[in-house]
């Protein structure tokens, strides 16, 4: 039987969620304890790739198990035996041909800043001591939603076939000394969201007007992007299914 598992992680620790030699994915831990869990070699696929330091408060994969499982046993039997930082949520059987990453049909990041040095949020936010124009930035990310190439917030190496998303949101939201940049979209490219924020906050900065900003995107050249985001920031915090997907 096929089932998505639902899990969340503080990317902190991890070189990424894919496995790798030589290094700690959230991937390599989360095969292993399930194969310990379930008694047999488990392989998962991932909804999508989060980088070094790149955190999840909500992250799907899917495997293929011998058995028929009870979600809440194995749920809390994950749970016991995984570390800390990488929690199982859910447990969903699903149609036998499901697919986490390519069945996904919307993506959500948030990105978190702090205008304020915060010791308990420097490895889960954006230290940023400038002042940024919240106004100018929304402006600037509402210009998102008009474009489907992205090449210009796009890394060369990897094996992307194309460019193009569909844009669903790009927002911004202040709350005392914290932004939150909310974007939602079909598919992101490896490396996008923290290339979209770096150039943001240029604009918040006063180092790009609007206008520059659209010029950028429209370019569709690389080298005109802002440096990426820092890792810390970035979260994968939604992804959304057909519910005709799942089995009672």
């Amino acid at each position: 039987m096929r089932y998505f598992l639902e899990i969340a992680y503080d990317g902190t620790r991890f070189h990424g969620w894919q496995v790798q030699p030589n290094a700690l994915s959230v991937q390599e831990v989360l095969e292993d304890s399930l194969s310990k869990v379930l008694r047999e070699p488990i392989s998962t696929t991932g909804s999508g790739r989060t980088d070094t330091g790149v955190h999840a408060s909500q992250q799907f994969v899917h495997f293929n198990a011998q058995q028929e499982l009870d979600p809440q046993h194995v749920v809390y039997r994950l749970n016991r035996i995984l570390p800390e930082d990488i929690a199982a949520v859910n447990l969903y059987p699903v149609q036998a041909e499901a697919h986490a990453r390519y069945d996904a049909f919307a993506r959500t990041y948030h990105y978190h800043i702090t205008l304020r040095k915060n010791p308990f949020k420097r490895y889960h936010a954006w230290y940023h001591s400038r002042p940024l124009d919240m106004g100018k930035m929304n402006e600037a990310a509402a210009i998102l939603i008009k474009y489907e190439d992205f090449t210009t917030f796009s890394k060369v190496k990897g094996d992307t076939k194309h460019y193009r998303c569909n844009m669903y949101e790009a927002v911004w939201q202040q709350e005392g000394e914290e932004l939150q940049f909310t974007i939602r979209a079909n598919r992101f490219l490896r490396g996008m969201v923290r290339l979209v924020v770096g150039t943001l906050v240029d604009v918040g900065r006063g180092k790009l007007t609007v206008a520059e900003f659209e010029q950028i995107i429209a370019s569709q050249d690389r080298s005109r992007s802002s440096g990426a985001a820092p890792s810390e920031g970035l979260y994968l915090a939604k992804v959304e299914y057909p519910p005709e997907l799942f089995i009672p």
